[in-house]
């Protein structure tokens, strides 16, 4: 059963909520009704779009990580992050994609504004940054629109 901590405030605008993940794919539905639970007064185009992003990082550190497994929401007016750490120390790598997987990185990056990972010696932390206020635009829309 994971565990969820309410961490201490950044400052007076971020909240960040994380919860720690068991190594069971089977996690993958308790995450995605967690961070449903604290993601329901986004417009449901948003809060899917985020929930895309949960679901693929998390789903990405239970098949290609190792335990222990955090994730955490970050979020202030007009903005969330979706952070992932796993101990393993070899870094996320998109790989093209194939009907067996591959899709994962390359959805992330089309649903965040940016995206990317920090390496630790201990592990990494794997992230996806959404614009909830609309102004900014997704690259694979950008993309799109030219």
């Amino acid at each position: 059963m994971p565990t969820e901590q309410q961490l201490p405030r950044l400052d007076d605008s971020v909240r960040v909520v994380a919860l720690e993940v068991a190594d069971d794919l089977a996690e993958l539905a308790t995450v995605r009704a967690w961070a449903d639970r604290l993601l329901q007064d986004l417009p449901e185009h948003q809060r899917l779009d985020a929930l895309l992003v949960v679901d693929e990082l998390v789903s990405n550190a239970l098949r290609h990580g190792k335990p222990p497994r955090q994730v955490r929401l970050l979020r202030k007016q007009g903005w969330l992050s979706v952070e992932v750490d796993d101990a393993c120390v070899d870094p996320a790598c998109a790989r093209p994609p194939s009907a067996g997987g591959g899709h994962g990185l390359a959805m992330v990056g089309a649903l965040s504004v940016s995206w990317g990972q920090w390496q630790r010696p201990t592990g990494k932390t794997v992230w996806g940054e959404i614009d909830l206020t609309g102004q900014f635009q997704t690259p694979e829309a950008a993309v799109s629109e030219t």
